[in-house]
């Protein structure tokens, strides 16, 4: 399981210390979720910055300068291609003739194999399964809603994406992965993180005064754009791929959807939060979320459970 974090300032009321304040408290609460490596993008006069390295954030030093207003982040937990080789890790930079962007991943994709097979995608020395998002972009030819709902459409597996272009546009594309987005008007900010628990976290050791939040609605199958300015737009992709290729009934699939809605993690304990989230990995290792009941009823914990994902 890996962390997306970031946040855009569209309001530009935090100073550059401020922003390195809350980029550094996010990213150190993300590494629940992730510590081999971590990874922030960002524009500067049109031009993508990616800073990252196969080290815990707690030891990242960040160099952003004031400028910027959107940084998109990830930690990450070692799936597939050495963290070891940094270009691995995340983010990943992309190009669409002259538009530049950096794509973020949480989650495991199970047919990246299968889709450069079916789309003759040039071969790469990134061993990651989430460069083949990429790759997509990268073929269709320019970033916006329909090529994010092609490539969404695509993917097998789970995933939660995050796309920043060089025009101060980050996008959400919101699979079956979690994500939780906080809107604080006074501040002129929205941050962002995979859970609440982590957002939270982060926002409360940032110590900033922020003023009151609004959380941002967001479900599985949308796709969210937020710009420089703080505009929200969205646009949504049919979702029933990721249904298809892990649930046998429609009815487990709505079951397991209301599971990534985020007020589901706004209203749960933490650690009902995690075990949603376990779920929604185990699945493409083959383990259905009822398998994981059955263990947990067992006495076997969720950190257990999730070692023996990731190393049994």
């Amino acid at each position: 399981m890996c962390c997306l974090f970031g946040f855009v300032d569209y309001g530009h009321n935090l100073t550059r210390k401020e922003r390195l304040r809350l980029l550094t408290a996010l990213s150190v609460a993300s590494e629940e979720r992730g510590t081999d490596a971590t990874g922030i993008a960002y524009n500067l006069d049109r031009k993508q910055i990616i800073n990252k390295r196969p080290l815990p954030a707690h030891q990242m030093w960040y160099r952003v300068p004031a400028a910027p207003s959107i940084i998109m982040g990830h930690t990450r937990m070692t799936t597939q291609g050495s963290e070891l080789v940094n270009i691995n890790n995340h983010p990943f930079p992309g190009t669409t003739g002259q538009e530049r962007f950096s794509l973020a991943h949480n989650g495991v994709l199970t047919n990246d194999k299968a889709l450069r097979k079916k789309y003759k995608l040039p071969a790469t020395k990134v061993e990651t399964d989430s460069y083949v998002a990429v790759q997509l972009l990268e073929q269709y030819g320019r970033i916006n809603f329909d090529s994010l709902r092609y490539m969404a459409e695509e993917l097998e597996g789970s995933f939660t994406i995050t796309v920043l272009t060089d025009r101060d546009e980050l996008y959400f594309v919101k699979g079956n992965n979690p994500l939780t987005i906080y809107h604080f008007p006074q501040s002129g900010l929205y941050v962002y993180a995979s859970t609440e628990e982590i957002l939270r976290k982060g926002l409360m050791n940032s110590h900033l005064n922020l003023g009151k939040v609004e959380p941002v609605r967001v479900f599985t199958g949308d796709i969210l754009k937020i710009d420089g300015r703080g505009e929200i737009s969205r646009s949504e992709f049919n979702d029933e791929k990721l249904y298809c290729a892990s649930y046998p009934n429609w009815h487990d699939w709505q079951q397991y959807r209301g599971t990534c809605h985020p007020y589901v993690f706004e209203e749960a304990f933490p650690e009902e939060s995690y075990i949603a989230d376990l779920k929604a990995v185990a699945v493409c290792y083959g383990i259905y979320p009822e398998e994981i009941d059955n263990l947990l009823a067992e006495g076997i914990t969720p950190e257990e459970i999730e070692e023996y994902l990731y190393c049994g």
